[in-house]
């Protein structure tokens, strides 16, 4: 599968994100590295560009995100898949108070911890 997008998918995807990381909320005029779109389910785990695998990232959840599509939680190995942008309510999964999101799911908060949504930079980005 490709991993070329062309503008009118990158286009669709931005407007549908209302120009907001999916993940952290962080809007793209915030941040002096511009927004990515990300593969949901990376290629590599046979993910597809298409609309429905694509979302609108900030470079920072983007990169600590890499091809990772869960998180196994010791001691019992369970296995946690992180938050879907085009499966997931993000109200269901987090809630956001003074820049901080907290984790209202399993699910919100191993991608909290796994994407890094809370460094002292993130907390001041979206309070800005």
């Amino acid at each position: 599968m490709s991993r070329y997008i062309s503008e009118l998918h990158r286009s669709f995807v931005i407007k549908r994100a209302t120009q907001c990381c999916e993940y952290c909320h962080l809007e793209d005029d915030v941040n002096y590295i511009p927004h990515q779109i990300d593969h949901i389910i990376s290629l590599k785990h046979g993910g597809k560009t298409e609309l429905e695998n694509l979302a609108y990232s900030c470079f920072s959840c983007n990169n600590n995100k890499g091809s990772d599509i869960g998180t196994m939680l010791l001691p019992n190995m369970e296995f946690i898949r992180l938050f879907n942008p085009r499966l997931d309510n993000w109200n269901e999964h987090f809630e956001l108070a003074y820049g901080v999101i907290y984790p209202l799911t399993s699910i919100g908060e191993e991608t909290i911890k796994l994407l890094k949504m809370n460094t002292v930079e993130k907390i001041m980005e979206r309070n800005v």
